[in-house]
């Protein structure tokens, strides 16, 4: 594990984040009738528990105990946190962080430094397995956790909880459970994330049953308990991530209770908390259709998505207006029948040479925060106007491109009815061609018919193939469903990139020299050759692969993850972020992976 420098000045941002969330939730929210109302004696009551088991780990690891003790111990630790995360990771998402985040550096861009991890993941790390030489490091982890329980308990007796915020909050846990929570993302080395589901299920059905009245209870509330305890029993009996039946599980269980709460909700009269987010407030699963709303990504109340918008974008993408000397479009590079991309290694300069990185596609961008491969734009405004002014790509120059526009009567009055102005404007330009990207993410394939219903959608090869990317590949702990890209869910307020280790080519004998993120963080030793984590979705029609187009089918990837990433190939890799242990894939399994990505394609 690195050891980072800790700066005070982001100590005290933290406590500020911390003071100012805490702050949110005591406003404009009908408060519970008692503020020690069983709600929060049971987060007191876990929250103890919690510090216990710390205390106790602690005291074992000082007397040197045997490895499968101490697992044991740290997996009971894990647990009590299952049974108040649904609380913890809504109201004190900054204290979640550091309780139950991935053990990787947090990234403080402004001041260009890294923020230790710490917390569970990093714990596991250290004891999976157990090396006695670092008791020390584990004691101090241990302490850590011991101030966030602290930090935990502080704040939940400061607040007062509201009844609509508490089902949020529980809402957003089922979501949490059916993306991170199923996908192992937790417990990447361990493996122990079945196993302890129950426990965050639990908590969810308890506080249900606390926050409810007579309206719902021999309604959505007996449904959801019974659908709850049924989960639990067959978690409880499949506890082998390689042999787990996803498929199955997700649609059969977990999208059922993420319904049933939505029932609960009308049943039981809760307001939805007025707040723009990624994922629609009165959705039923990740599957429906509609589920993710693309304006909780746009920079401002002005840029967002409409009809007429996506409209006049898609002429204008389509339109060589936009380049220099009116040779290309947006569509030259990026082909809707490629699902955005050229098919091509590296995309071409105006001059057909070959540029530095492979044309990502564009289907499902919206969903993500940073764009291009390196996220040097935060969203899709200025991803458009950076292509449109590279000299290499297009050349444009954006106050000469609106000239010509204004010039034009039919775009003319077209932003002029969208905009309500004179003349249009560069930002408007930006927009509409953003809102066009936006508009480019459809939900419809195979996989998604499947969960919503349709049990011939996907083969049983593809069926296996998903399980296998749950599973054993471990596919899911970086591509979260169901967007199937980086953005962490349930809140989707971050897009995570990761070092790969890739190779020049699939040869795998040389490794990239591209430094990602890292030419824009210099001094951040993390972001070096470090990559946005794009969708998965398309991929079927998106080849070649990798940043660097180096992978040309989806066989050569396979064979790249299967083996370690780089390291797994010997490739020096110093901050890798990838597991270079061998997913010890077969050549049938692999084929398997690749139909099930195939069913990622729309229609």
């Amino acid at each position: 594990m690195k050891i980072i420098l800790k700066y005070p000045f982001v100590a005290f941002l933290l406590i500020v984040f911390a003071i100012f969330g805490t702050l949110q939730c005591t406003q404009n929210h009908q408060p519970l009738q008692d503020d020690l109302s069983e709600v929060k004696k049971d987060l007191f009551r876990n929250n103890a528990d919690f510090l216990n088991r710390t205390s106790e780990l602690m005291q074992m690891v000082s007397a040197n105990p045997d490895q499968a003790k101490l697992q044991k111990k740290f997996e009971e630790l894990r647990t009590t946190y299952k049974k108040m995360e649904w609380a913890v990771e809504y109201f004190l998402p900054q204290t979640a962080r550091f309780i139950n985040g991935p053990a990787l550096p947090e990234i403080e861009m402004q001041e260009h430094t890294e923020i230790e991890p710490e917390g569970l993941q990093v714990l596991e790390e250290m004891l999976y397995p157990y090396n006695p030489e670092n008791r020390d490091e584990v004691v101090r982890m241990l302490k850590n956790l011991t101030n966030k329980s602290n930090t935990i308990k502080v704040n939940f007796q400061a607040i007062t909880i509201s009844r609509d915020q508490v089902f949020d909050a529980l809402r957003q846990e089922t979501f949490r459970i059916s993306s991170l929570g199923i996908a192992g993302f937790d417990t990447p080395v361990s493996g122990t994330f079945l196993r302890e589901i129950p426990y965050a299920l639990n908590a969810v059905k308890t506080t249900l049953q606390q926050i409810a009245t007579e309206k719902s209870k021999d309604k959505a509330l007996a449904g959801i308990i019974m659908e709850i305890e049924a989960s639990i029993t067959y978690l409880k009996k499949n506890t082998d991530k390689n042999t787990f039946d996803y498929i199955n599980f997700i649609p059969e269980h977990l999208n059922k209770i993420t319904s049933l709460v939505i029932d609960f909700q009308k049943q039981e009269d809760i307001p939805a908390i007025e707040v723009t987010s990624a994922l629609n407030k009165n959705v039923r699963t990740f599957y429906s259709k509609n589920a993710f709303n693309p304006n909780a990504f746009v920079p401002g109340k002005q840029f967002e998505i409409s009809p007429e918008k996506v409209k006049l974008g898609k002429e204008l993408f389509n339109d060589n207006i936009l380049s220099d000397n009116n040779s290309r479009s947006c569509a030259t590079c990026h082909v809707a029948e490629k699902a955005f991309t050229d098919g091509r290694e590296k995309s071409m300069s105006l001059t057909d040479s070959p540029l530095q990185r492979n044309t990502p596609s564009l289907n499902y961008s919206a969903f993500q925060h940073g764009q291009f491969w390196d996220m040097r734009k935060d969203d899709l405004e200025g991803q458009s106007s950076a292509v449109i002014t590279n000299k290499e790509e297009m050349h444009g120059d954006l106050s000469k491109i609106i000239a010509k526009i204004n010039a034009d009567p039919k775009y003319r009055t077209a932003f002029a009815t969208i905009y309500k102005g004179k003349n249009a404007e560069i930002w408007q330009l930006q927009n509409v061609l953003a809102s066009y990207i936006r508009s480019l993410a459809s939900f419809n394939s195979d996989f998604d018919k499947y969960m919503r219903g349709n049990k011939h959608a996907l083969t049983e090869s593809q069926k296996k193939g998903f399980n296998l990317y749950m599973g054993k590949a471990q596919c899911a702990i970086c591509h979260f469903l169901p967007l199937f890209n980086g953005t962490v869910p349930p809140n989707y307020t971050k897009t995570e990139q990761e070092v790969l280790g890739i190779a020049e080519n699939s040869s795998n004998k040389s490794a990239d020299k591209d430094p990602g993120r890292g030419k824009f963080h210099e001094t951040i030793a993390f972001l070096q050759h470090s990559f946005k984590t794009p969708t998965l979705r398309n991929i079927g029609k998106t080849g070649p692969y990798m940043h660097n187009g180096g992978y040309k089918t989806l066989q050569e990837v396979m064979e790249f993850y299967n083996k370690g990433g780089g390291k797994g190939f010997g490739l020096r890799t110093e901050n890798q972020t990838l597991s270079d242990a061998p997913l010890n894939l077969s050549e049938k399994e692999m084929s398997e992976i690749i139909d099930f990505l195939n069913a990622l394609s729309d229609h």
